[in-house]
């Protein structure tokens, strides 16, 4: 289920039909007070959510819906302000789209961003769970917890990105890895976004484990993830 937060009846209707020719189930709502009217019946795969609305604009509806969700959130934004993107993606948006946009452009982001949040399914067996500095990461769960076993809430590009960390420790990755890892053929050239998912993982990070710096710039090379990461058992199969 995918939900289009936009005013502009057109643009609205011309997404509505391009996801539902797609196969998407899609609802779509013109404000943020329309929007907390679906979310209360009924719980999105992903939400397109156009940054000026009128009432409550798109960041103000993305920092709120981020204090207590982690549905992916593709930002449409009319701005080609490159600090309108960064505000955005530092407040917890997953992805942004300059309109007006290619239709299959538009396609690809929402495949890979509901890609980044469903994760590859395996089976118990397969589970894949790791350590570092006390918390513990469920790459198949999708679970951060810190060291008293309580969740950090990441977002759905907050978490696909730590995986990729977690996934090649002790090595550096540049930004290009990052972003062909993360967001495939979606990525743009000179893409910021990575830059600012990862300064938002390193808060979180840090606010769970005062004093450590998880992630640091390699000048001209990329980044690399410092703690050392240990494989933990998977957990029994249910009888």
């Amino acid at each position: 289920m995918v939900v289009v937060v936009e005013d502009d009846e057109e643009i609205q209707r011309l997404v509505h039909d391009l996801l539902a020719q797609e196969g998407f189930a899609v609802e779509t709502a013109p404000s943020g007070a329309a929007l907390d009217q679906l979310l209360l019946r009924l719980r999105p795969d992903l939400i397109l959510l156009d940054l000026m609305l009128p009432g409550e604009d798109g960041l103000a509806i993305c920092q709120r819906l981020r204090k207590g969700d982690d549905i992916p959130i593709l930002m449409l934004t009319a701005k080609a302000d490159p600090v309108d993107r960064v505000v955005g993606l530092e407040i917890g948006a997953d992805d942004y789209l300059t309109k007006p946009f290619n239709p299959r452009e538009l396609l690809a982001r929402v495949r890979a961003l509901l890609r980044r949040s469903r994760g590859l399914a395996s089976g118990p067996e397969q589970q894949r769970r790791y350590e570092f500095e006390g918390l513990t990461i469920d790459l198949d769960a999708r679970l951060l917890n810190d060291r008293a076993n309580e969740p950090i809430p990441l977002t759905s590009a907050e978490f696909e990105l730590l995986a990729c960390f977690i996934l090649r420790p002790r090595r550096v990755l540049s930004r290009d890895q990052l972003l062909d890892w993360t967001r495939g053929r979606s990525a743009e050239p000179f893409d910021r976004t990575i830059d600012v998912t990862i300064s938002r993982l390193r808060k979180k990070i840090e606010a769970a484990v005062p004093g450590l710096n998880p992630i640091t710039t390699v000048r001209n090379n990329g980044y690399l993830f410092v703690p050392a990461v240990k494989p933990l058992a998977a957990r029994p199969a249910s009888p």
